[in-house]
């Protein structure tokens, strides 16, 4: 189950407690397949996370609109999963009832109980349900959040540097979990992240951003077979590829504030 989603010229600007306007997005053309993983990379402060929260509905453009299967997006709705880089877990909840959290706030626990069970063990958690955030590793944590957002059977999912802050190896792990449960389920998923091999390793494509005002600079298609080699001849190529590219869309000036 995926959706497709459609972003047409959208602007959204930002202003601060000085009263000085900040243009975040400039005219943001994307349309994105059902089932396609899409990677967004560019310098910080882009706009990657800022057009990751207008596809969830957490915020709304001044200009231009987003749609998913044809359907203005107007707020958050359960089918756009949406996990966050530090993964946000409740403390005070054990790790199957923080999986069950949407279940139980949309009243739908009691039908659905055992697909706690079934997504515990999707992420490679068995026999972790009852420890408590604080009590499992940064990378187990991710797999959690991943979990809980998946088990609404979101038609995307929208991850928010969710490897960003894991070390090399847990985070080989935590991207090669997320290309399972990717195949598994079939649901599109959009991720923000810093790190190329990251968006060459998971991705069908890779959308380029500009510094602020974050424009599209350039979309990759990554032709590559799967399972990609890391160490590979054309992965590395595609990898100098794409650096140049990011290096190019660094080097575009940034607009000074209005005042």
């Amino acid at each position: 189950m995926s959706s497709s989603i459609n972003i047409s010229q959208v602007d959204r600007i930002y202003t601060d407690t000085d009263g000085r306007t900040v243009q975040a997005l400039k005219n943001v053309d994307l349309d994105i397949k059902a089932g396609e993983f899409i990677s967004l990379i560019g310098p910080s402060g882009c706009g990657k996370t800022t057009l990751l929260r207008l596809i969830a509905g957490l915020d709304k453009p001044q200009a231009g609109q987003l749609s998913i299967d044809g359907r203005k997006i107007t707020g958050v709705d359960p089918e756009r999963g949406y996990v966050f880089q530090q993964g946000s877990l409740f403390p005070w909840l054990d790790i199957g009832h923080n999986i069950a959290y949407g279940l139980r706030a949309r009243g739908q626990l009691k039908q659905k109980k055992a697909k706690v069970g079934e997504y515990i063990s999707m992420v490679g958690l068995d026999g972790f349900e009852k420890s408590y955030p604080h009590q499992i590793s940064g990378g187990m944590a991710q797999r959690v959040a991943i979990a809980r957002a998946l088990i609404n059977e979101p038609k995307a999912l929208l991850l928010d540097e969710p490897m960003g802050a894991l070390d090399s190896f847990t985070r080989a792990d935590l991207q090669d979990k997320l290309l399972e449960l990717w195949k598994e389920n079939g649901t599109t998923m959009i991720l923000v992240t810093h790190d190329i091999d990251e968006a060459i390793y998971l991705s069908d494509r890779i959308v380029i951003m500009t510094p602020r005002p974050g424009k599209i600079s350039r979309v990759i298609e990554v032709d590559l077979p799967r399972p990609r080699h890391r160490g590979g001849i054309e992965f590395l190529a595609m990898r100098k590829e794409i650096l140049e590219l990011f290096e190019l869309a660094q080097a575009q000036p940034q607009p000074e504030y209005n005042i």
